[in-house]
């Protein structure tokens, strides 16, 4: 008989610890990920170029680009300045917007990325997609899983406590997400692949469970962990479904709708998580979560990230037609505005004050 094997994309080095960026030479030395130590590395002008002096001595082989934005512009622009450069890697040092730069033009003239996030704000750092804003207001990009992800916890400690709390609420979202793949799965007939399913729903688990708090290193290092697994098992199962679902979509509602007002992606995916999962009639689990958002300091109500009940029943009404052919609790219960205002004073009196 044959012994089969399933080969899952994922990076050959994840180095998650205080004090890792110390060492981050010597990951970059491996043979795998750079042999002559030739390296690109894009920074922000922010975090990761004040980082640059720290690292620097220990890439003296490496030629350094900043990044002016998370635009599809500025990712070409990133691309088009490494070109030619005969680079053996794309190092990415900085937040989400510069990660997400790097791996587009990093992807878009064919090397490996090294994703080195200086905060754990959400999902994508290591991921398959790059998020940028572009003309028609922000799109989803393919690209390769990165080949190594380097997260020093003392760095994303030191980050402003919103990017955590942010990262909590798209990790717990998670939760959600395999709800309505479950969902598509008995409704639609929809293909459930079991270990993306497994690593993203653990990965939740992991973060809505965990007692601690954000300035807390253990509770950082489960957060962290949580979000590489995320990002791997939507590489497992070749699309977001692992961790996108109706909480997704009314962030992205949110994003489309009051682009000038939208709260962080993690926030807004919490709040979406937490209400779809009163949706589909998980009342215990959406007033759970609901409280653990509560205890990081996360909003479960849109006036606690400046949106108005009307506004928010809008956003809820209109998020389906973000993800066309994305089967959610959101497309099954096919609410119209006046079912959702009565669920959603259902959702307050269940999750309490």
């Amino acid at each position: 008989m044959p012994v089969l094997t399933r080969l899952i994309p994922s990076p050959v080095v994840v180095d998650i610890r205080a004090g890792a960026l110390d060492d981050l030479g010597c990951v970059l030395a491996d043979e795998r990920i750079s042999h002559s130590g030739k390296l690109a590395v894009a920074v922000s002008g922010g975090s990761g170029a004040r980082l640059r002096e720290r690292v620097a001595p220990s890439l003296p082989g490496a030629d350094w680009f900043e990044v002016g934005g998370g635009t599809l512009d500025d990712a070409i622009k990133l691309a088009g300045a490494m070109k030619g450069g005969h680079y053996d890697a794309v190092v990415g040092l900085g937040g989400g917007k510069i990660i997400d730069c790097a791996k587009f033009a990093a992807a878009r003239i064919g090397l490996p990325l090294v994703a080195v996030p200086t905060n754990l704000a959400h999902d994508g750092l290591c991921s398959p997609v790059a998020t940028l804003d572009n003309d028609a207001g922000r799109g989803s990009y393919g690209v390769p899983n990165p080949i190594a992800v380097v997260i020093d916890l003392d760095v994303v400690r030191a980050a402003p406590a919103r990017f955590v709390r942010a990262g909590i609420g798209d990790a717990v979202s998670n939760v959600s997400a395999i709800a309505d793949w479950e969902l598509a799965n008995r409704v639609k007939g929809e293909k459930i692949d079991g270990l993306a399913a497994a690593m993203a729903r653990q990965a939740g688990e992991a973060v809505l469970r965990h007692p601690g708090g954000i300035g807390d290193k253990d509770f950082l290092q489960v957060l962290a962990e949580a979000l590489v697994l995320t990002g791997i098992a939507m590489s497992v199962s070749g699309d977001s479904r692992p961790a996108s679902g109706a909480c997704h979509e009314i962030n992205h509602a949110f994003d489309l709708l009051f682009p000038t007002r939208a709260a962080s992606h993690g926030e807004q995916c919490g709040l979406g998580a937490a209400f779809a999962m009163f949706l589909r009639g998980a009342h215990e689990e959406s007033a759970h979560m609901a409280e653990v958002l509560r205890r990081h300091g996360l909003p479960v109500l849109p006036e606690e990230i400046g949106f108005t009940p009307e506004e928010f029943f809008r956003a809820v009404e209109f998020a389906p037609q973000t993800r066309p052919g994305r089967y959610t609790i959101l497309e099954h219960l096919d609410l119209k505005t006046d079912q959702i205002k009565d669920l959603y004073a259902d959702y307050v009196k269940a999750i309490g004050s």
